[in-house]
């Protein structure tokens, strides 16, 4: 998040909503890929992977300031 102005704050806001919200929905097996072939701990797994990474990265950028 290199960009201060609002427009910069809006989207890395969003894009971390949107990341937290594919997590969820992945791991709660809302948002499923067995039609694909991939079971479901796979997805899962992978869902808390992309939790975890939006959690890092909004603590990263709140200890950054």
């Amino acid at each position: 998040m290199e960009d201060n102005s609002i427009i910069g704050i809006l989207t890395w806001a969003v894009g971390v909503l949107v990341s937290l919200a594919v997590g969820f929905g992945m791991v709660d097996n809302t948002l499923s890929l067995t039609q694909i072939g991939i079971p479901t701990i796979i997805t899962q797994i992978a869902g808390w992977f992309v939790v975890a990474g939006a959690i890092v990265g909004v603590i990263l950028v709140v200890f950054k300031k």
